[in-house]
């Protein structure tokens, strides 16, 4: 078992990684001790690995609250019910959430646990990759809102982080291929040789290879661990973790939260972002040819649907929380490893990007 301890001001953490440590670690009942328990899961992964949690769990007094699948459930309409429930069962600022289930579950029940009360303990136990390479750690918690994605939330560090590497053996191909999106980004905004580690051993990771997924889970949790160490509320280098996202919200936003998976979209926005980084000239078109091959192995999305026009993205992207007064300020990469925050770059290009990037 692997442990990745994370720091910030005023609270600590750790993460820690494995196969088949949900049913055999000890960490969740010493964390517990008697205080009440939530798990807030949905309907695909409680009828998987509920049970495997709740064994681990010594507490008389445990509840569950159990979502449908799927992105459209992060509201305020289901933020509500939830608190209502808990409110409903009584339950005290002692109480602990574990968000059970994959970047939609952890959203929201960190976002339910930063407000229940004034703030209350929550657990994340991912069960996607990309929960567990990114979602699941550093705090940021939140709902979708119908003008935006993940505008409403708060930063509210988890208490403990537990991925069990055994629990994406159930993941449907599609969801884990998504996942892979955020583990590309790491190695392109702050850590070269975890890029050139993936170019070469990309095959293994699609094929959940144990080791694989230890290696990409373990350095893309030190890699997160290290920018929210250094910025956890997002005031400088943590909007590098934002690679390819403002434009992946948009695409996200125009299909309706339901066609596409965040990482797909993730993954186009990371090709739109190092495809205007090169025309700027920041790296070279042997770089981004790199970057666009990397991610075609991995068998992710490189082009966005042709319904996502270049007006309509700009429309929704100036919305983006990193924008300010209709300025659009993106993550673009200066080289394979070093990404930056800016909105130096051309109107034009930009437009050009957008539509050269669409299917078709």
């Amino acid at each position: 078992m692997i442990k990745v301890p994370l720091k910030v001001p005023n609270h600590s953490y750790d993460i820690y990684i494995g196969q088949k440590i949900l049913g055999a670690s000890n960490h969740l009942e010493k964390f517990l001790g008697s205080d009440a328990v939530i798990i807030l899961s949905n309907t695909t992964v409680a009828s998987l690995h509920l049970n495997t949690l709740k064994e681990n769990l010594n507490t008389e007094r445990c509840f569950e609250y159990i979502l449908p699948d799927g992105e459209s459930e992060k509201n305020l309409k289901q933020f509500e019910a939830i608190s209502t429930f808990m409110l409903q069962q009584k339950l005290d600022r002692r109480t602990v959430l574990i968000a059970l289930g994959g970047g939609v579950i952890g959203d929201l029940g960190g976002f339910v646990a930063a407000c229940y009360q004034r703030g209350i303990r929550y657990i994340q136990v991912p069960t996607t990759l990309l929960a567990q390479v990114d979602s699941s750690v550093g705090g940021k918690t939140a709902i979708n809102h119908y003008l935006g994605k993940n505008m409403i939330g708060a930063f509210h560090q988890p208490s403990l982080v537990i991925s069990d590497t055994s629990l994406l053996e159930t993941l449907p191909e599609r969801e884990f291929i998504s996942g892979i999106s955020e583990v590309i980004k790491y190695g392109l905004i702050k850590d070269y040789l975890f890029f050139e580690w993936l170019e070469k051993n990309i095959d293994d990771v699609k094929s959940r290879s144990p080791e694989a997924l230890a290696i990409v889970i373990q350095k893309s949790c030190e890699n997160k661990r290290d920018v929210v160490s250094e910025d956890e509320k997002e005031n400088g280098i943590r909007a590098i973790l934002n690679l390819g996202h403002t434009f992946g919200h948009a695409i996200e936003k125009l299909t309706n939260y339901g066609s596409w998976l965040h990482g797909e979209a993730v993954a186009v926005g990371i090709c739109m972002a190092c495809r205007l980084s090169r025309d700027q000239g920041l790296i070279s078109n042997e770089s981004y040819s790199r970057i666009e091959s990397v991610l075609k192995k991995a068998n992710l999305p490189t082009r966005a649907p042709t319904e996502c026009s270049p007006d309509r993205m700009i429309e929704i992207m100036q919305g983006d929380k990193k924008s300010s007064n209709k300025e659009i300020n993106l993550v673009l990469l200066r080289e394979i490893g070093e990404a930056f925050l800016t909105r130096d770059y051309s109107d034009a290009l930009l437009k050009e990007t957008l539509d050269s990037g669409r299917e078709g």
